[in-house]
C-alpha cells in the first residue's frame, strides 16, 4: 500500500501512533507480574512479525528480488530501529526516571531536524523551529516537568542512544520502498529483529523472565496471553506497518513529528484501562503537539533530511558497518 496525498499520510501516521499507545497500557500488568523487559519486548516482536508474515508472502508474489535489493534498509530496520532502541531503552531505565529516558527518546524528531541544518547548511524554517518548541513543550507537560533533573550520566547516555536508534527509524522507513510493501518490510524487520533479542536472552546477555498467570486489566481478570496477544497486533504488527507507510508518505521529519501524539494516546489508554489519572496540563500539552505538528507539515519539506544520506543505509558498505558495531 502506497499513499501519495498528505493527508492520508497523516491519517495513518495518526493510526500509528494510536496503536504504538496502546503498548504501555496493555504491556505494564504484564511487567508487573514479573515479565522481564526484555521477554516482553521480545514476545511482542516475535509474535507481530508473524502475525505480519503471511500478508507479507502474499504482497511479495515472489518477488524475492526486491526483498533481497532491501536486504542492508531491512537489517537496519530490525538491528537499530528494533533491538538496540528497545534495549537502550531499558538499560538507561534501569537508572534513570521511566520519564527521563522517554523524554529523551522522543527528543528523535529534533535530532532529525539538527541533522538535516548540519548537512544541507540551511537553516530550518521559522515554522520548524516554533513547532519543534511546541512539540518540546507539549512532550513536558505530557510525560510531567519532572523528566527534566539531574540523572545518573551512563543511563542518560544509553537514553540517547534509544534517541539516535528511534531517529534511524524513521529515516530508513522514509526511504523509497523500490517494490518492497510496508508490509514485507516491516515483516522482516521485525521477526529479524525478534530473532537477535531472543538471542540476546537466550544467552543471558539479557534477562529473559514471564509469567503465566491471570492478569489485572480493565477492572478484570484475563489470561496472561490477551494482552500480549493484543501488544503484539495493535502496538507492534499494525503500529510499524502505519508507521513505515506514513513515513513514506510524508518523510521521516513530518512522521516522527507526528509520532510525538504516542505520548498522548498513551496517557489516555493508561487513563481508560488503567485508571491512572488524567491531568488537565497533560491535556494542553496534546494540543502543543497538534500545534507543532502543524507548523511542521506547514513548513514543507524542503530541508527534508537529504536523500543522499538515506541512499548510505542501503549500500553494502553502510551494513558492514552496522554489523561490525554488533
Amino acid at each position: 500500500m502506497k499513499i501519495s496525498s498528505t493527508s492520508a499520510g497523516l491519517a495513518v501516521a495518526v493510526l500509528g501512533s494510536l496503536s504504538f499507545g496502546t503498548s504501555g497500557a496493555f504491556i505494564k500488568p504484564l511487567l508487573e507480574a514479573g515479565w522481564s523487559p526484555t521477554a516482553a519486548v521480545t514476545a511482542r516482536v516475535v509474535i507481530g512479525g508473524l502475525v505480519l508474515l503471511p500478508v507479507a508472502l502474499v504482497s511479495l508474489r515472489g518477488r524475492w528480488h526486491a526483498l533481497w535489493r532491501a536486504r542492508w534498509r531491512v537489517i537496519v530496520m530490525a538491528i537499530v530501529g528494533v533491538v538496540i532502541t528497545q534495549v537502550f531503552y531499558f538499560a538507561a531505565i534501569q537508572t534513570i526516571p521511566v520519564a527521563t529516558a522517554l523524554l529523551i527518546e522522543l527528543l528523535a524528531p529534533l535530532l532529525l531536524v539538527g541533522v538535516a541544518w548540519a548537512t544541507t547548511r540551511r537553516i530550518p524554517r521559522a515554522l520548524v523551529l516554533i513547532g519543534s518548541v511546541f512539540a518540546v513543550g507539549g512532550l513536558l507537560l505530557v510525560i510531567g516537568p519532572g523528566a527534566i533533573r539531574a540523572v545518573d550520566p551512563v543511563g542518560l547516555m544509553f537514553a540517547f542512544c534509544a534517541m539516535i536508534g528511534c531517529a534511524t527509524y524513521f529515516v530508513v522507513a522514509a526511504r523509497p520502498s523500490d517494490g518492497l510493501s510496508p508490509v514485507a518490510f516491516a515483516a522482516s524487520g521485525l521477526v529479524l529483529g525478534g530473532l537477535i533479542l531472543g538471542l540476546l536472552g537466550v544467552t543471558g546477555l539479557l534477562p529473559l523472565t514471564a509469567t503465566f498467570g491471570d492478569l489485572p486489566l480493565a477492572g478484570i481478570e484475563l489470561p496472561w496471553w490477551v494482552p500480549l496477544v493484543i501488544v503484539a497486533v495493535v502496538s507492534t504488527a499494525i503500529a510499524y506497518v502505519a508507521g513505515i507507510t506514513a513515513a513514506e508518505a510524508l518523510g521521516s521529519r513530518l512522521a516522527s513529528f507526528v509520532s510525538l501524539l504516542e505520548v498522548v494516546f498513551a496517557a489516555l489508554f493508561a487513563w481508560l484501562l488503567l485508571g491512572e489519572q488524567l491531568m488537565p496540563l497533560q491535556l494542553l500539552g496534546g494540543a502543543l503537539i497538534l500545534g507543532g505538528i502543524a507548523a511542521v507539515r506547514a513548513a514543507g519539506s524542503t530541508d527534508e533530511f537529504p536523500a543522499t544520506s538515506l541512499e548510505k543505509l542501503e549500500s553494502p558498505a553502510f551494513g558492514a558497518q552496522v554489523l561490525e558495531t554488533r
